[in-house]
């Protein structure tokens, strides 16, 4: 019998354990339960482990656990292939630090502005996560000091070699201190990478994920591709418009999350109920129950509450939010499709989440189709086939002898058809509500199956011969947002202001790019932005989850928290513009 672990279990810092609690993780997903007791222990890790099984917090939680605040120089460098991966890993870092006064990561990679990132190295990081050529190009500067460093952290190694990155990686590891620790993570173990640990890691500990591939053939599985300001509005369509719902779960990561969509669901007509690790043992029988008797109709769950789950009226699985790992995609869809029967898993896909699509594909060894949002004539046609089953469903009824004699009386008292007393009683049935949907469509994020590897750095160079290390290469620049200084937000879009300004050094593209990754937009959602002195506002979904702006407020941008906030009146922050020959030293 296996023995499940739990975070606390692991060691780790106090204020990491609470950020992970917020975050809503609750057991240690395989690697992680195997890596962080030997790279708190002080070992070398040779990690062999896809993409999506949780490698990220498995060598960031130990390291925030050993870090010391009081060191100005970095103590972790994490090497990442590609500029989208050292932005995901470096807002991790964060995230877990969440608790942690005092902390700082910086992500350097091609395109980005020097002058940003060398002020932040100034200024002190706790923590580096950078592409090879952009961290040869700091050490050679002098701007990035690794006499202190205490961890080296190689991700993704065979995607580095596959990129002509192997040369940089070694020459960076002959700069760093040979007391330093080293975690290597591959998906494979090509024979340079191996070549790379045999020669640089020290007895290190090895932990091989071998990940369940199987998923069961009765589960049709389809994924969509939505922004994460427009998740809600999907889902409510495709619960009308899918044919054959019964129950369904609906998988998200965060205790908070299951709570707050439930009662979105419920405010929109849906039967549905939370179900996390907070809510009492009995309590949550009663919920499973009341599902099982169809009293209501929707779960909204974190995955650890739901293993185990059989019920045979779920026909559905969502995954509103993408699993932290692949065997959690795969305990999740198992939930549907039990015992021979028929199941249906739709995952939603935010576009910074493509390539955890692509890995969970490679788990499963299966191409998940896409799928498109109902259109407001499907959700039309449903809404009327449904009205007129609940017709046909009270005709059917025993008891309808009286109400026959009632209609009667009426056409021949008031000489009304029967026709017209038949649509003035469908018309009561309907109360106020609006029978049709207006037709106000719900955007989809653009599916570009390989636009994952957009912006890869190639040898030391970005993709179209572009130089990483001259800082201004085309494909590295900021694309720069429509600046339509509208004096009112447009239909459905609020405005909000942002602690971050033209002296902090911030670019549209550093604005763009957080608000993506925390909210999960795609950039056609974020309009209208206004860099001035001190602050920048911006346009976004009125409908953007709470949560969403949650992370967003506690984002970081150029040194300074973003602290987002409504614009009140929906008009542009009042601007102070300093003059254009005023010098200052911001900061960035």
């Amino acid at each position: 019998m296996t023995v499940e672990v739990s975070f606390k279990d692991l060691k780790l810092s106090e204020d990491v354990l609470k950020a992970i609690t917020d975050i809503g993780y609750e057991t240690p997903s395989p690697i992680q339960a195997q890596a962080i007791p030997a790279l708190l222990d002080g070992k070398d890790i040779l990690g062999m482990a896809q993409t999506g099984t949780g490698k990220t917090a498995a060598f960031a939680l130990p390291a925030l656990s050993n870090a010391d605040f009081k060191q100005k120089d970095p103590q972790v460098l994490v090497l990442a292939p590609t500029r989208e991966l050292a932005i995901q890993v470096a807002e991790a870092f964060q995230g877990f630090a969440h608790h942690m006064k005092g902390f700082h990561v910086l992500p350097i990679y091609g395109g980005a502005d020097y002058g940003t990132q060398i002020r932040a190295l100034k200024r002190g990081v706790h923590v580096v996560v950078g592409t090879p050529g952009r961290v040869m190009d700091h050490i050679r500067k002098g701007t990035l000091k690794l006499g202190e460093l205490k961890l080296m952290v190689l991700d993704e190694a065979d995607e580095m070699l596959r990129m002509g990155f192997i040369d940089d990686v070694e020459w960076i590891l002959e700069q760093t201190p040979k007391t330093r620790q080293i975690a290597l993570f591959s998906a494979t173990m090509p024979k340079e990478v191996h070549r790379i640990a045999k020669r640089y890691l020290n007895d290190p500990v090895e932990v091989i994920i071998k990940q369940k591939t199987a998923t069961a053939t009765t589960i049709k599985q389809k994924y969509l591709m939505v922004s994460g300001g427009h998740k809600l509005d999907a889902l409510t369509r495709i619960l009308e418009a899918e044919e054959k719902i019964d129950g369904s779960i609906i998988f998200v990561r965060t205790k908070t999350a299951t709570v707050d969509l439930a009662e979105r669901l419920e405010a929109r007509g849906h039967a549905a109920a939370a179900l996390n690790g907070d809510i009492a043992q009995n309590q949550r029988e009663r919920i499973v129950d009341q599902l099982k008797k169809g009293k209501i109709d929707i779960l909204v769950a974190t995955d650890v509450v739901a293993r185990g789950l059989d019920v045979p009226r779920i026909s559905h699985v969502f995954n509103y939010d993408i699993p932290q790992d692949n065997e959690s995609y795969i305990h999740r869809i198992g939930r549907t499709g039990r015992a021979g029967r028929e199941g249906n898993a739709i995952l939603f896909v935010t576009p910074r989440e493509r390539r955890l699509l692509s890995s969970i594909e490679r788990t499963t060894k299966s191409k998940i189709p896409e799928m498109h949002l109902p259109s407001t004539q499907d959700i039309n046609n449903s809404r009327v086939d449904r009205f007129k089953a609940r017709i046909v469903e009270a005709m059917q009824q025993d008891d309808t002898a009286f109400y026959q004699e009632l209609i009667e009386q009426l056409e021949t008292e008031q000489n009304i058809p029967a026709v017209e007393i038949a649509a003035g009683l469908a018309r009561l049935l309907q109360g106020d509500i609006p029978f049709f949907m207006p037709d106000k469509p719900v955007r989809e994020a653009r599916s570009e199956r390989n636009s994952g590897n957009e912006g890869r750095e190639r040898g030391g160079r970005e993709r179209g011969g572009r130089n990483e290390r001259g800082g201004n290469d085309r494909g590295g620049k900021d694309r720069k947002p429509r600046r339509n200084r509208s004096a009112t937000p447009d239909e459905g879009m609020t405005r909000f202001r942002l602690e971050v300004g033209n002296q902090h050094g911030v670019r549209p593209g550093n604005i763009v790019g957080c608000i993506a990754n925390e909210a999960g937009l795609d950039s056609e959602f974020i309009r209208q932005l206004n860099i001035e002195d001190t602050f920048s506002t911006v346009d976004l979904p009125s409908d953007m989850p709470k949560k969403a702006q949650d992370d967003l407020r506690k984002a970081w941008v150029c040194g300074q928290q973003l602290k987002i906030s409504e614009v009140k009146g929906g008009g542009s922050a009042p601007r102070k513009r300093l003059s254009r020959n005023t010098s200052h030293k911001g900061k960035s």
